[in-house]
């Protein structure tokens, strides 16, 4: 009897865990209506990702206010090679091989391998896995400066796809996937888009499929606080997007703590890029066009952020109710595979009708004459962790007095270069974060690092693989605020993929407290 009692405590457990009771809103689709969302959930990310391609970073903290390029039907051909797409394939990959209960350490398994250009969060996360760091650390702060930044949230629209009607299942495979190369707001950028999907199948108000992402992520976070911003002011000035969206940009697009954003007009940032998918769902009206054209308009990701809001809608309206103008171009293409991975469109759309299938019978649904019964989901928030290095303040160039030289350096279009062993760089800085920013490539060196005379467990190690571009060298966060001093001196060794031994340092990007 006791072991009886205790085997229902933990069945409690999971359906609390899962949002599974028997007393659980169950709703049905039938399997042709599901098929129709799954495609259209595709097609709406590849025609939104085509659809903003042109203006992708061209506008910086202003609106697009110039004419968008005239949609052709053979534009949406350019979303065979975008990793806004083959990306998130690399992952729906590992949970066709392992399952729907893979973890991060798979995921990071795959990631490593990958040979398409990555940059920002996904660069460093590779180059991570490649220097032995394996998931879930590749996304740590610890060890990734850009943990903020987009790039799982423009990855995890095929999580919300296999999971309808399952938010804690998408927050579940998130939390595996997302740690590979990012942490905090980056990580719940992906819940946030994730979910949004998940209430698509169900769900034709756009505000309430907001919110039903928001609800995904925790209240604390500063991700939920810029989204609840938005929807305070959608519901104060509904009718006007371009006004919301200069309170927004006074608000929330400054500080952006990435090397590359940092006192800088670009900005990368998951939480403010969320938002403008956020915008185009709440100002389209479920107007296809009009949803991808205001999240474009936004600026800054503006090709990955009309994707995912496109994505979104296409399943709230399902794949036969996309205008043709859009899709008219996806049949001539739909058996090509995407760039870097085994699928084509049609190939996709099966898996990912098997993997959703599975997922909800794992949630106690069930098929019966051609209609499936899916027990509902409350929306649980993942736990808060948060993270910033503080705000950029300062940039020291290398040619600063604040840095000094010593040994076999070369200065060259703005950069220290050495490939000697026994040269040295010192650096005398104020703050509490320190972002070294160089070049990395296939001839890097490594370097100790010294900090306040303390020598760093982290080395810096400059050498990265093919077609993975990122620029930190070495950073460090949580120092005491005031004065401090780096000092780098370059090692012998190198890694053994190595073809040199060089170190190119840039500049010094310094952090003070908030």
């Amino acid at each position: 009897m006791k072991n009886l009692k205790f085997v229902l405590f933990l069945v409690q457990i999971v359906l609390f865990e899962f949002g599974l009771s028997a007393g659980a809103k169950q709703i049905q689709i039938s399997t042709d209506e599901l098929l129709d969302k799954i495609k259209g959930g595709w097609a709406g990310q590849m025609i939104g990702v085509a659809f903003g391609a042109p203006t992708e970073f061209r506008a910086q903290g202003r609106i697009i206010e110039e004419d968008l390029p005239p949609w052709e039907p053979k534009r949406v051909e350019n979303a065979i090679h975008q990793d806004d797409l083959y990306v998130e394939m690399t992952f729906l990959k590992v949970l066709e091989k392992y399952g729907l209960k893979a973890r991060s350490k798979d995921f990071g398994e795959a990631f490593k391998d990958s040979k398409y250009s990555l940059w920002h969060a996904n660069a460093a996360a590779r180059r991570n896995l490649n220097r032995g760091i394996n998931a879930p650390w590749s996304g740590h702060p610890k060890y990734n400066m850009h943990a903020n930044d987009i790039d799982f949230q423009i990855e995890a629209d095929f999580i919300g796809l296999i999971s309808p009607g399952l938010p804690r299942f998408s927050n579940r495979i998130c939390n595996e996937v997302g740690r590979v190369m990012n942490y905090g707001d980056g990580l719940y950028g992906g819940m946030f888009i994730g979910g949004m999907y998940a209430a698509a199948f169900f769900e034709q108000d756009p505000v309430k499929v907001v919110k039903a992402g928001l609800a995904c992520i925790p209240e604390k976070s500063s991700y939920a606080a810029v989204i609840n911003d938005l929807l305070d002011l959608y519901e104060r000035y509904g009718n006007d997007w371009k006004k919301v969206w200069r309170i927004i940009e006074e608000r929330w697009d400054r500080d952006d703590v990435c090397p590359d954003g940092a006192l800088s007009g670009f900005n990368i940032d998951a939480k403010l890029n969320g938002a403008y998918v956020a915008m185009g769902l709440l100002f389209g009206g479920k107007d296809f066009e009009k949803t991808m054209e205001i999240s474009t308009r936004c600026g800054q990701d503006s090709d990955c952020n009309p994707s995912s809001a496109a994505g979104i809608l296409g399943v709230m309206l399902g794949y036969e109710k996309i205008p043709d103008k859009f899709k008219s171009g996806i049949p001539k293409i739909a058996d090509t595979k995407f760039e870097f991975t085994d699928y084509s469109f049609n190939e996709v759309v099966r898996i990912t009708e098997r993997l959703a299938l599975e997922q909800i019978k794992m949630a106690g649904g069930n098929i019966v004459d051609g209609k499936i019964i899916v027990p509902l989901q409350k929306p649980k928030a993942a736990k808060l962790e948060q993270w910033s290095p503080g705000v950029p303040f300062k940039v020291i160039p290398v040619k600063s007095n604040d840095w000094k030289f010593e040994g076999n350096w070369r200065f060259d279009n703005g950069n220290m270069i050495s490939e000697d062993a026994s040269a040295t760089a010192t650096l005398n800085f104020m703050g509490v974060a320190v972002a070294i920013v160089g070049q990395l490539g296939q001839d890097g060196g490594r370097a100790d690092v010294y900090v306040d005379g303390r020598k760093s467990s982290i080395v810096l190690d400059a050498y990265i693989v093919k077609n993975t571009y990122e620029n930190c060298l070495w950073h460090i966060y949580g120092l005491k605020p005031g004065n401090h001093s780096i000092k780098i001196v370059k090692r012998s060794d190198k890694d053994s993929r190595s073809t040199g031994q060089v170190i190119t340092i840039n500049r010094a990007i310094c952090y003070r407290n908030q």
